[in-house]
């Protein structure tokens, strides 16, 4: 019995270098030019790309493509940040025991859980084909060639 006693504290000490090298992560991911605040502070006006508001349809598009991309990176960064936070937190409930964790961090555990399963599904919904629509703006779906 005392072998089990023995893998198990091996395995709560890999967890906690784990989480270390987490928390080192994470620290090294907000201070970098990739941190949430730094990425989301990197805007492009769309006058910056062709001065006013002159119609200039390829500098429309970059603009547009711009923000698109941004708007990703600042969602990843967000995400990256979230998921190694939430790494963290579980491996000190490991490592201490899910009933020992005190309730402010079980709260924020759970946080983030729902926040990630809720980026998850808008995700999906937005890889999901949607039917085609007609010129009345009816869903084509269901209706069978004849």
């Amino acid at each position: 019995m005392t072998e089990g006693k023995g893998d198990l504290r091996k395995g709560v000490g890999a967890l906690e270098k784990f989480q270390k090298s987490v928390n080192a992560l994470l620290a090294d991911l907000e201070s970098s030019p990739a941190g949430r605040s730094k990425v989301a502070a990197q805007a492009v006006s769309r006058s910056a790309l062709s001065g006013g508001n002159a119609s200039f349809a390829e500098a429309d598009g970059l603009y547009t493509q711009y923000n698109r991309v941004h708007e990703s990176l600042v969602s990843l960064s967000k995400s990256l940040g979230d998921q190694i936070e939430y790494l963290s937190l579980g491996v000190h409930a490991a490592a201490v025991g899910f009933d020992n964790v005190d309730d402010d961090t079980r709260r924020r555990f759970y946080e983030i859980q729902a926040d990630l399963d809720e980026q998850r599904e808008r995700t999906e919904a937005e890889r999901t084909p949607k039917p085609e629509r007609n010129a009345d703006n009816q869903s084509d779906a269901g209706w069978a060639d004849e």
